[in-house]
């Protein structure tokens, strides 16, 4: 996917009218599954990929179909927003989307498969983008943007290593590598927003730590990319292993900042 329209993600969309009566609680979770939603699509694909790279595939596939089963849950709790009409396009998208990914999914793992899981995963990750930012704009405090930047982030960890492997198995294209670049230096910048936000509470500083300790590590395994044989399975295993380690970590920010989200507005009142 090109730069311009990876870009798609950060535009700005209208607001949404409140659907969940003020609960603080439910606002945070739903801002929290969404993004959760928009990282399963880059893990989805890199998961796929690692199967057809032969890197535990029974393993890969055993996680695909726990994240299937969570993406399908989440689409279900998250449909009452889409009684609003702001959203109720953005969220039917969605579904469309990922049905068709999921039914890509079984399939077998050969050229065109892979080409058109990562197809969709990419349409899956604006488009669930939008679905969370939508939510988003239901914030009232600035913790929201930061529960919501920290799920980016996590999102962007599943793109690295996706976009990695794919290099790894053999399409270094000018397309690729820009992605991987860009995607490096959004994490960084992502990362160091959070690390330095003012509404951070001591729990979330040291869930941002965590994540600054981990990202060390995904990074050097991701800049080495050139200076491995394209061969060499350790490498490609590294990154996989890395980013599954760093999506743990940033799920657990993310469930502190809901937790900040929640108390903030609790305490507001």
């Amino acid at each position: 996917m090109s730069a311009a329209i990876f870009a798609l993600v950060l535009f700005a969309i209208p607001p949404a009218q409140a659907a969940t009566s003020g609960d603080p609680g439910l606002i945070a979770q739903d801002i929290a599954g969404a993004g959760r939603l928009r990282m399963q699509s880059q893990r989805l694909a890199k998961l796929y990929q690692q199967a057809a790279m032969g890197m535990a595939a029974p393993v890969a596939s055993r996680q695909i179909g726990e994240a299937a089963l969570e993406i399908d849950g989440e689409l279900a709790r998250l449909a009452r927003y889409a009684r609003k009409p702001n959203v109720q396009r953005v969220h039917g998208r969605c579904q469309e989307i990922w049905l068709e990914l999921r039914a890509t999914l079984k399939s077998n793992s050969g050229r065109a498969a892979i080409e058109r899981v990562n197809q969709l995963a990419d349409e899956l990750m604006i488009h669930t983008g939008k679905l969370a930012m939508l939510i988003e704009a239901e914030a009232e405090t600035p913790v929201g943007r930061l529960l919501d930047l920290s799920s980016r982030l996590n999102m962007l960890s599943q793109r690295l290593a996706r976009l990695y492997l794919l290099a790894q198995a053999g399409d270094k294209s000018q397309g690729v590598l820009i992605d991987i670049a860009q995607a490096r230096k959004e994490f960084s910048a992502g990362l160091h927003e959070l690390d330095t936000a003012r509404e951070n509470t001591s729990a979330s500083r040291e869930a941002i730590a965590l994540a600054k300790n981990q990202w060390i590590f995904f990074e050097l395994a991701i800049s080495q990319l050139n200076q491995g044989n394209r061969g060499d399975g350790r490498a490609a295993q590294h990154v996989a292993t890395s980013s599954e380690r760093i999506a743990q970590v940033l799920d657990e920010a993310s469930a502190q900042y809901a937790r900040d989200y929640s108390g903030s507005l609790r305490a507001a009142r």
